[in-house]
């Protein structure tokens, strides 16, 4: 089954049990996904569309924090449950041990040493890691391992 055929199912589903939360999220994502389809004048590829899934994930922690700092707990609730909504269509999220494990191996694979041969790393690695790892915690970890 297709994201966006997944979407349709639990859209018909929201509205029949009344959850205005998540039907308004289900909309937001088959909206984006839509979206970008017409940009790119084509069907979307799964990898295009876990992209599309990733940058809503990230707008909503991006908007989360924000809200934490101007003690907006309101506006807090809401987005932590929006966040749940998309992450529910994001694939199993890798382990912190299963993410250090592929930094060892593309770190092996390009020969990196130093900090400096940072951006190769993260070149090589954030494709395999795509939707299944969050960014700032790989970067985190390339960090420690070529220090």
């Amino acid at each position: 089954m297709s994201l966006l055929e997944r979407l349709n199912n639990d859209m018909k589903q929201a509205m029949k049990n009344k959850e205005k939360d998540k039907l308004s999220v289900i909309r937001m994502l088959k909206s984006s996904l839509q979206n970008e389809e017409l940009k790119k004048r084509q069907e979307l590829t799964d990898d295009e569309e876990l992209t599309v899934l990733s940058r809503e994930l990230k707008q909503r922690k991006d908007s989360l924090q924000e809200f934490e700092n101007a003690g907006r707990i309101d506006l807090v609730d809401k987005v932590r449950t929006e966040i749940d909504y998309v992450e529910a269509y994001m694939p199993e999220q890798l382990s912190e041990e299963e993410i250090s494990e592929i930094v060892k191996n593309t770190i092996e694979e390009v020969k990196a040493s130093s900090k400096t041969d940072m951006g190769r790393v993260m070149g090589a690695l954030m494709p395999k890691v795509k939707g299944k790892a969050d960014g700032s915690l790989v970067n985190k970890l390339v960090q420690q391992h070529l220090s």
